[in-house]
């Protein structure tokens, strides 16, 4: 069977790398853990809230053993209570992620993992109330199910060969979600993003489909592109060759724009060349009222372009 997959994809060098990969994947999983005293407290309940079983007779079937003899397969230590992997979750006060404030980090059971960064995270989301009338409405900084996906993804297609732990870098402007492995041979990010989807660790998705922890495969990112399909900014997904990020932007992070219209380059030339410029000097330069000054020039402060210095007869635009 082997031999001829291989004489198949003889043509293909992408197609040889991915049952390569696969076979190593499948040999990685099915080895026997160097941990072996190992417990499955919560992964059990996750399926007793499913009402599935979780019997012993069952993990076989389940890849938790795989051995003669019943040692426990490398699946169940990520499945067990003493995981070794884990997630870690790192606030900084700076959109250049050089500056920390605050970490947290869960450990335990994938599924504990999941739960518990989840939970975390909703905990950590400001929620920015807008009051029309007697109507109170909540606008979350990140859509709950965008989150959730991102995480998801990280945990169920990371690659476990790795020690490293999964990293939740969070900053005013937005939340990273970076996982140890690229993507798999003969796959790009339009392939992701088209809902392709070449599972890492099959044992794993097929596992939380089964819980119905997730739905068909490959939905996950093209829904939280969908969530964010009338915000200015777009999530973004950056891949090298043994990571994988997603970029979820604060949905009330004020966002700037750098296009520069005809009339602001006009403002910037005159005060470049004179200084500064008042309201007088922009009415006459651009042939426009008071009004449409007041709007313009307040919109180049906002985008960062000048600042404004004064009140009255002694306002003057200056350069930042």
């Amino acid at each position: 069977m082997w031999g001829e997959k291989m004489k198949n994809a003889s043509k293909k060098p992408n197609a040889i790398a991915r049952l390569i990969f696969e076979s190593e994947s499948e040999q990685y999983w099915k080895a026997v853990s160097l941990e072996q005293n190992l417990t499955f407290q919560k992964t059990g309940s996750v399926f007793s809230q499913n009402e599935i079983s979780f019997r012993s007779g069952l993990f076989h079937s389940y890849g938790i053993t795989d051995a003669p003899d019943g040692s426990y397969t490398n699946f169940a230590l990520l499945l067990s209570d003493q995981c070794k992997h884990t997630v870690k979750v790192a606030f900084f006060s700076d959109e250049q992620n050089t500056l920390p404030s605050d970490s947290k980090e869960f450990g335990g059971s994938v599924f504990q993992q999941l739960n518990e960064c989840l939970t975390f995270l909703m905990f950590c989301d400001l929620n920015h109330d807008e009051i029309m009338g007697l109507q109170q409405t909540d606008h979350p900084d990140y859509p709950a199910i965008a989150v959730r996906e991102a995480l998801l993804n990280a945990l169920l297609h990371r690659d476990y060969s790795f020690s490293g732990s999964i990293i939740i870098n969070i900053n005013a402007k937005q939340m990273e979600f970076i996982s140890l492995g690229g993507l798999l041979p003969g796959l790009n990010v339009k392939d992701i993003c088209s809902g392709i989807s070449q599972p890492r660790n099959r044992h794993l998705v097929e596992l939380f489909h089964r819980l119905e922890m997730t739905e068909s495969y490959g939905t996950g990112i093209r829904r939280i592109f969908s969530l964010y399909a009338d915000h200015p900014v777009q999530p973004e997904i950056q891949v090298t060759a043994n990571t994988f990020k997603i970029i979820l932007p604060n949905m009330n992070a004020k966002t700037v724009s750098t296009d520069i219209t005809k009339q602001e380059e006009q403002i910037l030339d005159f005060i470049r060349k004179n200084g500064y410029m008042t309201d007088q000097d922009v009415q006459e330069l651009l042939h426009i009222k008071l009004t449409r000054t007041y709007i313009l020039m307040n919109t180049m402060k906002e985008k960062g372009l000048i600042q404004i210095q004064g009140r009255g007869s002694e306002k003057r635009f200056l350069l930042p």
